[in-house]
């Protein structure tokens, strides 16, 4: 069975930098700021990482592609993915499609030295694995 190991956790939001700015505020994190290159999916935008709690939290502009749903009440099921790395990315989607996963995107190249596919889990949460 492969090894899965914590990678990071992704939100979305209208104004990245101001999400950063309350996590700064708010719980001392730190942000590492800079701009999407060409060839991505959001070239020309705010691309934030941040470390919360010894956690890296990745913090994304609305999808170019598809429409951003409002974010549902409190309390909701769900949120929209977290990242496990692996060392062997095919491997592991072939094993978890054999478990009757449902593999929603990937495996896909998203920029040099990124590699991922994403999960659908249970109430639409979405799990991306990353070799990188």
């Amino acid at each position: 069975m492969p090894e899965y190991r914590y990678d990071h956790l992704h939100l979305r939001s209208p104004d990245p930098n101001a999400t950063a700015h309350f996590f700064e505020a708010m719980f001392g994190a730190e942000v590492k700021r800079d701009i999407y290159p060409p060839g991505t999916l959001y070239p020309g935008q705010m691309r934030v990482r941040m470390k919360v709690g010894g956690q890296t939290v990745l913090i994304a502009p609305p999808h170019p592609h598809e429409q951003t749903g409002s974010a549902p009440g409190f309390p909701h099921y769900g949120l929209e993915h977290f990242g496990l790395t692996v060392d062997n990315l095919d491997a592991a989607v072939a094993e978890l499609r054999a478990k009757g996963a449902e593999i929603a995107v990937g495996p896909v190249m998203r920029s040099p030295g990124l590699y991922l596919a994403f999960v659908r889990g249970p109430e639409g949460v979405m799990v991306e694995l990353v070799q990188r």
